[in-house]
């Protein structure tokens, strides 16, 4: 994991209102975060196979005949 460095905006009471990151540090949040949903999507994927296969050549001639 990438190290952290926020800087706060804050309003006229103090409270952190936003932040602010290095752009490095943004895009490697954003790279983790992607990859996280990837895996997520995986998983729920995965939950639903139900082991069933065809051959990817009887899809395309499916497809076609659909399409036609």
């Amino acid at each position: 994991m990438t190290a952290i460095h926020p800087q706060y905006i804050t309003d006229n009471t103090g409270k952190k209102i936003s932040v602010i990151l290095p752009l490095k540090e943004f895009d490697a949040i954003m790279e983790e975060l992607e990859e996280l949903e990837d895996i997520r999507l995986f998983d729920e994927a995965k939950k639903e196979d139900d082991g069933t296969r065809i051959l990817f050549s009887d899809y395309l001639k499916n497809r076609n005949i659909k399409n036609a």
